[in-house]
């Protein structure tokens, strides 16, 4: 009677056998923690825990893979950096557009400095003329200024008229010595624009 028991013993222990070394590839086995730190069992782990903290168990109960979640903290650095590193290739790809565009616009440096005077000098036009303007406006406010006085000077009270076309004058001034402004502004970044471009442009062609 032993015998027949020892043998039922050893056909089951190698159909279990079987059953372990197939159940690995039928299904798996998760552990995880939800918020109230109650640690769960099951195949899947539900969508609300997917940010959690997980391990995978094979069929002895073992953990054979964790997959540890980041904190906000690392979340939120992995995001800058991952932020980063696409900003640096977006602006590579950018200085690489604008190099074929600036060899394919100039073939020497002195077409860089003709385009250079030519747009100062769009820049000096529109100078002199808000310079001229700018004269006129004053000229005129300085009369209404006068006028003004001479009503103080003699005791009677300024017309409400003059009064607004003193305003209007001040504002139309004000007005054109910003646009001027804004002119010699602009004409200090065209000379550093060209200034860029040449320098650029002599390293990629290797002009003197």
């Amino acid at each position: 009677m032993v015998f027949p028991q020892t043998s039922h013993l050893a056909r089951f222990l190698c159909l279990l056998g079987s059953l372990l070394l197939i159940a690995p590839a039928q299904a798996k086995t998760y552990k995880w923690v939800d918020d109230q730190g109650v640690t769960h069992y099951g195949e899947t782990v539900p969508p609300e825990y997917a940010d959690k903290d997980r391990s995978e168990l094979n069929p002895a109960g073992r953990v054979v893979n964790t997959r540890d979640v980041l904190t906000p903290e690392e979340r939120e650095a992995k995001r800058q950096a991952e932020l980063r590193k696409r900003q640096e290739a977006e602006a590579a790809q950018e200085r690489k557009r604008k190099d074929k565009a600036l060899l394919n616009t100039y073939s020497s440096v002195e077409e860089i400095e003709l385009a250079r005077m030519r747009n100062l000098q769009q820049v000096d036009a529109r100078l002199g003329s808000l310079k001229a303007q700018i004269a006129m406006a004053q000229e005129s406010h300085t009369g209404l200024q006068t006028e003004e006085e001479r009503y103080r000077a003699a005791g009677k009270p300024v017309p409400a008229s003059l009064h607004e076309d003193l305003v209007n004058s001040q504002v139309r001034l004000t007005r054109l010595q910003e646009e001027y402004r804004k002119g010699e502004a602009e004409k200090t970044q065209v000379n550093e624009r060209f200034d860029t471009e040449i320098r650029r442009y002599r390293e990629l062609s290797g002009q003197p």
